[in-house]
This record gives C-alpha cells, sequence and structure tokens, in this order.
C-alpha cells in the first residue's frame, strides 16, 4: 500500500502488516449505497475479518492499493465485496485520526443502487437496507458499528 503524509502525498509504499505495525498513514475507500427509496446500504461484517468482526460497516470500504486511485480502489472493493458494480459520485475526502488505529484518509463515495447483491460471506455476514433514522437508533442501542462508518455518518448524515 501507498505510504502518505499529512497532505495525502505519497512517501513510501509498505505492507498492510507493516502499515498495521508502524502505525503508517494510508488511504482507504468506501462507498455507500442507497436505493430509490433512500435507505443505505449496510454490510455487517463476517466473524472471519480480523478488524471489527460483526459489526455495521458501509456497504464497501477497503485499502487503496499502490498505483490505484481512491475510485479505482472503491470500484475494485465493490465488485470483491458486493459482487456487482454502480456509478459512483464523490461525497468527501477526510484526515482521520482515532486512537487505535494509524492515520489515514478517508474518500468516501456514494451510489445509488437497490441490488441485486452477491456478498463475499468470507468477509460480508449481512447486507441490509436501513433508514438513516434506523441508523442513529441502532448507534444508540449500541450495536457494534465500524468506527470509520460512524465518523463518516456523524459528518454527513447524522
Amino acid at each position: 500500500m501507498d505510504v502518505v503524509n499529512e497532505n495525502d502525498e505519497i512517501i513510501g509504499v509498505a505492507s498492510r502488516e507493516d502499515v498495521y505495525k508502524k502505525s503508517l498513514c494510508h488511504r482507504i475507500a468506501h462507498v455507500l449505497i442507497f436505493d430509490d427509496a433512500g435507505r443505505m446500504v449496510l454490510q455487517k461484517r463476517s466473524d472471519k475479518v480480523s478488524f471489527c468482526p460483526n459489526h455495521w460497516s458501509t456497504a464497501v470500504g477497503g485499502h487503496v492499493q499502490t498505483g490505484e486511485s481512491f475510485e479505482m480502489a472503491a470500484l475494485r472493493e465493490y465488485q470483491e465485496e458486493l459482487g456487482t458494480i454502480s456509478e459512483l459520485e464523490l461525497v468527501g475526502k477526510d484526515f482521520y485520526q482515532a486512537s487505535d488505529t494509524p492515520n489515514k484518509f478517508l474518500m468516501t463515495f456514494k451510489s445509488q443502487f437497490k441490488g441485486p447483491f452477491n456478498p463475499d460471506p468470507e468477509v460480508i455476514s449481512e447486507v441490509c437496507f436501513f433508514t438513516i433514522e434506523e441508523i442513529k437508533k441502532m448507534i444508540e442501542n449500541g450495536e457494534k458499528f465500524h468506527p470509520e462508518l460512524v465518523y463518516i455518518l456523524k459528518k454527513y448524515y447524522l
């Protein structure tokens, strides 16, 4: 993966293992998917994933690989995770900092698509549509949510 500085300029390359072991700044792409009624698709991460198993997450999310743009990574992850693809629109780019993870740049895209989805069972246990109000209540009730999803929701939707 590309290692970047605080201006999102590439300063090196490292393995995913080294990025997390050495807490190196990197890039992540997310895709928020909405249906015609404005409901948001969330994926529930399987119990087989190493980070945040059994947590609700963005419909699509993943690391930007060396040589990829954020959009290329978003489309690749979309195909890998949900087995389909749709047109993307930029939501925003954010510098994300949290105590338990390296700093990273999040590029968030959105798409309007109602399915069907063909989720990869190795990484996804469920794909469901929710209203923003339902998601807000799920968070308030203590359901497990990926911290980057919570950040994106609070910044752009809650």
